[in-house]
């Protein structure tokens, strides 16, 4: 996490300088398929009303053959669409979670100097565990963008994301 990210139970407010344009970062958020690769890809319709399809297909997120772990597994290749609720190209997206049972997540995209302020807000959580669930996924998620954005390798998703729930338990208390 960053001095600027802000958790609570029920909002996850996280923040980065992404080294590109807020063009090139747009394109990462709504296409498809360059979103399969940092978070999860499916069909876009990029309209108020349209849907976002989301498909975990977390084994292609990692550049090596990496395992994943066992309490994941049964999501592997689960399909599903969330409704888009704003959008403003190239600056924001906002998309329900589970319907809107889990909240709304919106991405902002910032012009700084030839980069891009991200903020992702995950409103409306139901409780520790949501924010602990979806933290962690987040964080590990914006750690895979950065890295593709700067044409880095990544070599293990899992290991960040591991990584990243420990440190949301952490900041909620432990356990």
């Amino acid at each position: 996490m960053t001095d600027a990210d802000k958790i609570s139970t029920d909002t996850l407010r996280f923040e980065r300088l992404l080294d590109a344009p807020v063009e090139k970062t747009w394109r990462y958020l709504i296409d498809p398929e360059l979103r399969a690769r940092w978070f999860m890809g499916g069909p876009t319709d990029p309209k108020v009303g349209g849907g976002i399809g989301l498909t975990m297909d977390h084994d292609r997120l990692s550049d090596g053959e990496v395992a994943t772990p066992e309490r994941y597994r049964p999501y592997i290749g689960h399909s599903w669409e969330e409704r888009i609720t704003r959008i403003e190209p190239p600056h924001l997206l906002s998309f329900t979670w589970e319907g809107g049972e889990a909240g709304e997540v919106t991405f902002e995209l910032h012009e700084e100097d030839g980069k891009t302020r991200l903020v992702l807000t995950h409103r409306g959580l139901r409780g520790r565990e949501d924010a602990i669930n979806f933290g962690g996924g987040w964080h590990s998620h914006l750690a895979v963008l950065e890295r593709r954005l700067r044409g880095d390798a990544v070599p293990d998703f899992w290991a960040l994301h591991e990584q990243a729930e420990a440190t949301m338990r952490d900041a909620f208390g432990g356990a």
